[in-house]
């Protein structure tokens, strides 16, 4: 009862002192009140804050302020742990969806990169894994036909010494002036029933009406003109083999029975004609040969091996340049055994 009656002294010695305040204002100044004379007295008595709570409490003064503070902190403590919760849980949800977004990009990018590209317009066994497997000359891509790439990796640049292979690329070099070589190779199997296989013997003796007649399996590879050519070399084919024994020895006497190496990084290196060419045009045209010009007879060049054209990127420059050397290690045996064979008649007659 004394600290009531304590705080009401304190009460009425404070609103003496305050001024008057407005209508709109005592609400507030009100809480202010009630608040201010409770604590300031009971500090003064030397109690602890707790204990002025509690009698607080007691009274029914403070009860309702104090029921409200703790109703805010409560409700602030369950809406700070629902949202902690929700934050962790978006966060939780967050990670998981962004890993498993990753795990699926992963996934996809592996499927991407197994998946071979397709190749000849969508086929999976095309051109274009060979393409990719080995590093050719850049003018065989992924969308060249697979006959040429053939050809190129097979027979382009191959050192050629058999005498009906080296007719056959002669021809098939002079049909490049209508034709292109994928066309040429698609071809070839009728260039091989029409020509004899390209026996330069057996073609010399076709009659030339009988090919070019129209109609015929060989007016539809080629122009007439090309035909008659093809025919004529033949038999002047069948004239250098009488003298030299084989074209062979005729046309690679030109190089010195050695390939050239042009070691070209660039496709833009490679040229149309070269001065060998053209020398071994004119000794052609010499003899009698058709439609035979330096552009034609350096195709023939670079397809029968006597130049090695491939890159040095191309996985064929080494294997051509291998070849080479083998066909003239073989070329030397054979050179050898013929002096030994040659050496054993002479003494079998000088015994004699």
């Amino acid at each position: 009862m004394s600290g009531v009656a304590r705080r009401r002294s304190m009460n009425m010695s404070d609103s003496e002192a305050r001024p008057v305040l407005g209508p709109g204002q005592i609400k507030n100044q009100k809480m202010v009140d009630v608040r201010k004379p409770i604590l300031r007295p009971l500090k003064e008595a030397g109690k602890s804050t707790e204990e002025v709570l509690s009698e607080a409490e007691i009274n029914g003064v403070l009860q309702p302020a104090i029921c409200r503070h703790e109703s805010l902190l409560s409700s602030n403590l369950s809406m700070s742990a629902s949202c902690s919760s929700d934050a962790s849980t978006d966060s939780f949800s967050s990670r998981a969806s962004t890993g498993r977004m990753c795990r699926t990009s992963s996934k996809t990018s592996r499927k991407k990169q197994l998946v071979p590209k397709p190749r000849n317009g969508g086929d999976p066994n095309g051109v274009a894994e060979g393409v990719e497997a080995k590093r050719r000359c850049s003018w065989v891509t992924t969308t060249t036909d697979a006959c040429y790439v053939a050809f190129h990796d097979e027979e382009w640049g191959v050192p050629a010494h058999d005498d009906k292979k080296l007719f056959e690329y002669l021809v098939l070099s002079g049909a490049l002036a209508e034709l292109t070589w994928p066309a040429i190779l698609s071809k070839r199997h009728i260039f091989r029933e029409v020509f004899a296989d390209f026996d330069p013997i057996a073609v010399a003796k076709l009659s030339e009406k009988k090919i070019i007649t129209p109609g015929s399996p060989a007016s539809s590879l080629l122009s007439e003109l090309k035909l008659r050519s093809i025919i004529e070399n033949a038999r002047q084919v069948s004239k250098v083999i009488d003298e030299f024994g084989s074209f062979d020895k005729y046309i690679w006497s030109f190089v010195n029975h050695k390939p050239i190496v042009s070691s070209f990084r660039y496709p833009r290196q490679v040229p149309v004609k070269t001065p060998k060419a053209d020398v071994i045009s004119k000794d052609l045209i010499r003899r009698g040969f058709r439609s035979v010009g330096p552009t034609v007879v350096y195709s023939f060049m670079q397809v029968a091996g006597i130049t090695n054209d491939h890159l040095i990127s191309c996985f064929r420059f080494h294997g051509c340049g291998a070849a080479a050397a083998l066909v003239k290690e073989q070329n030397a045996n054979k050179q050898t055994e013929m002096e030994i064979c040659r050496s054993i008649d002479e003494l079998s007659l000088s015994s004699q």
